[in-house]
């Protein structure tokens, strides 16, 4: 297993080895000032036996989380 960069998955922190498909997320700190944006990486398909990837996971909790916090 070659890892094709030093970032693991940010859902499940498997790493992500070359060839493997990714995403890339960027994210704003307010907090920091005059700093470039980060990312964090995601597999972008899914694993043997599963329906989802960790991409699509991270995706379907967020959504969640801002449905329970409008609900609320």
């Amino acid at each position: 297993m070659i890892v094709c960069c030093a970032n693991p998955c940010a859902y499940c922190q498997s790493p992500i080895v070359s060839g493997q498909r990714w995403v890339r997320e960027k994210i704003y700190d307010p907090a920091l000032k005059d700093r470039d944006a980060s990312y964090l990486r995601y597999h972008a398909e899914p694993f043997a036996g599963q329906h989802e990837s960790c991409w699509e996971r991270h995706q379907l909790k967020q959504e969640l989380s801002r449905t329970t916090a409008y609900a609320a």
